[in-house]
């Protein structure tokens, strides 16, 4: 197990230079000033080669790579062009409201996927069955910014000033206030790395709000992610049903499943020892690869309810050519990525005792 980790993580190295060379090549390749796109349509001649020079835009791109790598060695992701902040800090502001949001997303996306994959299975060709899956096809087709916007228009407008209402947008409500976790601990004098780490999960609201006990934060926080985890969530949710749905029939054809039966036990049983678990890994490598298709529809679905996520922040960062935000973003991105991959990978051996990583 240990060396098959260390393996895949030596393997992921040229990947991530990889990524790092594709995404900071074409950030420079795309048309537009960066420099104009900064400081404004009237900015002088003079102002942008000041600009150029001190963001060393100026040198070949070859040049411009191997001092961003340094850059990266050092822990230093740059500064950002757009913001005037280091992008670090910016990470640490933004990235929690996408990782709440996919969490949440995925969540919903697995258990109703898999719950609804499975009752369709058990129910074949039954009018249960049609129903989940012709929901699964529209769960498909619908885009998620078309999805959002019903969503919004539904459960904040139509259903106004009633039980069912919910926040179209925005994270908290304006009369209400979540503390720090640096402040609520009595840590306010920490600094460094450990404070950037308490500042990174203060961002998440809703483990800031359940840790430190700030229960109408807390109903506050979730009641506004409802309506856009619901509506990332809806596409991967049909393909996880969808690919429950084959992997179950598939197992229940088996011939172990028949003998499981012969030998009395009950059906239940047979569906949760034998089938089930047997037919979770491929559904647990589409899960896994969900993951970047959130990452992706969260642009649409942060701007739709006004989340300042990676998704809002990198639409931001191309429009406005800040080179610095787009590779420090991607490099987070795929570094999770290739993270959730390796855990998938690892996730057979416990699903499947056959499987052997090493």
């Amino acid at each position: 197990m240990v060396r098959f980790i260390v393996r895949r993580l030596l393997l992921s190295i040229p990947v991530l230079l990889g990524i790092i060379f594709i995404v900071f090549a074409l950030a420079r390749i795309i048309p537009g000033d960066p420099c104009r796109a900064s400081l404004g349509e009237r900015a002088t001649d003079a102002a942008c080669n000041d600009f150029i020079r001190r963001y060393g835009l100026d040198q070949p791109i070859p040049v411009q790579f191997v001092s961003y790598i340094g850059q990266l060695l050092s822990g230093d992701l740059g500064q950002s062009i757009k913001f005037s902040r280091p992008v670090t800090t910016v990470l640490v502001e933004r990235l929690p409201t996408t990782i709440e949001l996919t969490f949440y997303a995925l969540l919903i996306a697995t258990v109703f996927g898999v719950l609804l994959g499975l009752l369709s299975a058990l129910r074949r060709n039954s009018p249960i069955d049609v129903v989940t899956m012709v929901g699964a096809n529209l769960g498909v087709s619908i885009p998620v910014f078309v999805l959002g916007l019903l969503l919004a228009y539904l459960f904040a407008i139509v259903l106004k000033d009633t039980p069912l209402a919910l926040p179209p947008s925005g994270r908290l409500s304006a009369d209400v206030t979540i503390k720090p976790l640096a402040e609520s601990w009595g840590l306010q004098g920490l600094t460094g790395l450990p404070r950037g780490i308490l500042d990174f999960v203060s961002n998440i609201y809703t483990l800031n709000a359940l840790v430190t006990f700030q229960w109408d934060a807390l109903v506050d926080a979730v009641r506004h992610l409802i309506l856009p985890a619901f509506a990332l969530a809806t596409i991967p949710m049909a393909i996880i049903a969808r690919m429950t749905r084959s992997s179950i029939l598939d197992v229940l054809g088996l011939d172990y499943i028949r003998t499981a039966r012969a030998k009395g036990l009950r059906e239940g049983l047979v569906i949760r020892r034998h089938a089930l678990r047997n037919a979770m890994l491929p559904v647990v490598t589409i899960v896994g690869l969900q993951l970047g298709g959130l990452l992706a529809g969260a642009v649409l679905t942060e701007t739709i309810f006004n989340l300042s996520g990676v998704g809002r922040t990198m639409y931001e960062a191309i429009t406005g050519r800040d080179y610095v935000v787009i590779q420090g973003f991607t490099l987070v991105i795929a570094l999770g990525y290739l993270a959730v991959n390796l855990a998938v990978d690892v996730s057979y051996a416990a699903l499947d005792p056959r499987v052997r990583l090493n």
